[in-house]
This record gives C-alpha cells, structure tokens and sequence, in this order.
C-alpha cells in the first residue's frame, strides 16, 4: 500500500499507468466508498489504462486505509480539497483532470473553484442542481452511520449508506465525523468562474443529486448527461457513465 502524509494524515493512493506522457486523471470517491471499491472493482483503472492514461487515485481522510480521525474539524471541506493538491505535489503533478462521484463531486469541484489553474478538467458524477441546496436540518446522515440498528434507519437512501458503509467495514464513527464537516451548498456564481470545461453526470432517479443540466449551465464551460433508469448507487459502474466520460475527454484532450 503507497502512502503519503497530507496535514499530518496519512493517507493512501493508487498511481498507475505511465508517467511519461500519460494524460493523468485522479479520482476522488463517494462516501461510505474507498478508491478499490468505487474505482477499481468497478473497472475504471482498467478503463483509464486502456486509454493509456495515467491513474491516480487516493483513499480520502475517514475511508478505506487512509486515517480516520473522529474529530469533525478534520473534515472541513478545505482540508479535504488540501489532500487533493497534496497527492499532486507529492506525485510531482502540476494538473490533472479531476473526476469525483457524490462526495468526491463535491471535493473535486471545490478543488476546481480553489485552484483552477490545477485542473485540466472537471468530470463530476452522483450530483446535479441540489448541490445549491441548503442541507437538512441536523445531521441525518451522520445519525444513519451512529444507529445502533441499521433496520431502524427509516430514510430508505441513509439506510443503502449504512448498509454499504457496513459491506465495506469502513469507521462509521470516522464517517459520523465526516458527515458531520460543516459543508455548505455551492453558489452559482462561484461555478461561473470556473473556467475549465466541465461535465456532470446523474442518473435519471438519482434524488440525492437533482437535474444535471441545471449543474451543468452553471458552468461557463459545462454539459451534462442523465444515465436513464440510474439511481445513486447504480450510476457509477454504468456502461453509459464511462463512454460520456471518454467521449468528453476526447473533445477536450484531443
């Protein structure tokens, strides 16, 4: 396991493909999820390497192998993006086209707001138009990984986090923690200033994430593709998913 150490955690990534010349891309993955299980298993490196790019890929704070701490302060939304640019540093990227899903959305268009410079381009999965949307009140999410009983969770969407959280024995109290960050909705203007060319992709019965198009106009450079018949959980590993993330890199990289 390849580690290296971001704002005093170690954290763990994948680096694969070739380093010379390779267009490199670096994946950030949903919550509850891990770099192996949402990338992986699911045939994104093998994909990525076939386009022979090279493939970074790291465990977020609070996943996988990467550290956990159970202190909510260590997830502010800035630290976090931190991690990102530290792997790049640490690789001797200067940039590199960022694809998230859910969580890793959030994270890689955050780092895209932050430091555009460093983005070549922006692939945004499991989001849509509710990003601008306040949250709920208290943390339900974070209770969802704290119950005792997972059957008593009675939000059937917080039950399939629990549900998965426990299929891949992460820290539900590290991710209680993490849920638990203090994150703000995103602001339409902020996205207009972002100026890297961006796709959003969702699946059309995904209601964690809303209207993909309404995301993607929100961008001065941005489109956007519904996967039909995709929940939140089902989108990432659709044949549909990948082909519009080679298709959008073949317009951009070319």
């Amino acid at each position: 396991m390849a580690t290296f150490t971001s704002d005093g955690f170690s954290l763990a990534y994948d680096d694969i493909g070739p380093r010379d010349g390779g267009r490199p891309v670096l994946l950030i993955h949903g919550f509850a999820s891990n770099r192996r299980e949402n990338w992986r298993r699911l045939g994104w490196y093998g994909a990525f390497e076939r386009k022979h790019m090279r493939v970074l890929a790291l465990d977020c704070r609070g996943h996988g192998e990467s550290a956990k701490p159970h202190d909510s302060t260590a997830y502010d939304r800035k630290a976090m993006v931190g991690d990102i640019f530290a792997l790049m540093d640490y690789l001797g990227v200067e940039t590199a086209t960022l694809l998230g899903f859910s969580m890793g959305a959030r994270l890689a268009l955050a780092a895209a707001m932050e430091r555009p410079e460093r983005v070549k381009n922006l692939i945004i999965g499991g989001v849509g138009a509710k990003l601008f949307k306040p949250t709920l009140p208290g943390n339900p999410m974070a209770d969802a990984m704290e119950a005792t009983d997972p059957q008593a969770i009675a939000e059937p969407l917080l039950r399939s986090f629990r549900q998965f959280a426990d299929e891949q024995g992460e820290d539900r109290q590290a991710l209680a923690a993490c849920a638990r960050g203090g994150w703000r909705p995103f602001q339409r203007a902020g996205l207009r200033e972002v100026r890297v060319p961006a796709l959003v992709v969702a699946g059309a019965r995904d209601e964690l994430a809303g209207d993909p198009d309404e995301l993607a106009d929100a961008f001065a450079d941005g489109r956007a593709i519904t996967l039909p018949g995709c929940d939140h959980f089902s989108a990432i590993p659709h044949a549909l998913f990948k082909a519009s993330v080679f298709d959008f890199l073949d317009g951009t990289m070319e």
